[in-house]
């Protein structure tokens, strides 16, 4: 299983990992990219999420 972190921070919410995910385990809350909690399991460790973001906010850990 794969651990995903957003550094917030750095994050634009900009939306890109929502669009890219092919099992959408994001959502956008206040403005911020986030791990659906009930969908954090279906990871498929693709790493596009990670790839396609511009602030490079995101790192899946496996």
């Amino acid at each position: 299983m794969a651990k995903i972190t957003i550094d917030r921070a750095k994050c634009s919410g900009n939306g890109i990992c929502v669009q890219t995910c092919p099992v959408s385990i994001f959502e956008l809350r206040g403005g911020k990219c986030s791990v659906i909690s009930s969908k954090s399991n279906d990871c498929l460790q693709c790493n596009a999420c990670e790839a396609s973001c511009p602030e490079k906010a995101i790192k899946v850990v496996t």
